[in-house]
């Protein structure tokens, strides 16, 4: 008799397990930028957009982040209202914002960076380069899947 995979044995699920951890690594960016004063989704929305890099239009930055158009609106209205981002008009296509840091969102970016960068730390301590390599590289095969699944999944509706 063989043991069962150690993936096989994650109660509910491997997903469920990874819904855990992420909402587990959230919650403890959520108290490591507390100090901030910045919410969840305008430190998300500004981190995506610092890691799509500015100029990047509204649509890429919601895709980014898969949430919808009204949620990311309504969070960029408020950081453009704290003078955090500014949207310009694309000049390829008139009807699409890009987002841009100002130089207060850059500060805030930047102080996002070194809490977030600790907590990554803190989640990182006792696994290896290699481990975290190879991790990287099966939650980016399994993403391909899923976003594959879904493509053949709508084709067949």
């Amino acid at each position: 008799m063989s043991t069962p995979s150690l993936h096989a044995t994650l109660k509910p699920s491997m997903g469920a397990a990874m819904g855990r951890i992420h909402r587990l690594w959230r919650s403890a960016i959520n108290q490591a930028v507390a100090p901030l004063g910045i919410t969840e989704a305008r430190w998300a929305v500004l981190a995506h957009l610092d890691k799509l890099g500015e100029g990047c239009t509204q649509q890429q930055l919601a895709s980014e982040l898969a949430i919808e158009m009204p949620s990311l609106t309504r969070t960029l209205n408020q950081l453009q209202e704290q003078g955090l981002i500014e949207r310009r008009r694309s000049p390829n296509d008139g009807r699409a914002h890009c987002l841009w840091f100002t130089p207060a969102g850059r500060q805030q970016v930047c102080e996002l960076e070194v809490h977030i960068e600790a907590v990554r730390q803190t989640i990182y301590q006792g696994l290896t380069d290699a481990q975290l390599d190879a991790f990287a590289q099966v939650l980016l095969q399994m993403e391909d899947n899923v976003r594959s699944y879904l493509v053949c999944a709508e084709a067949d509706q």
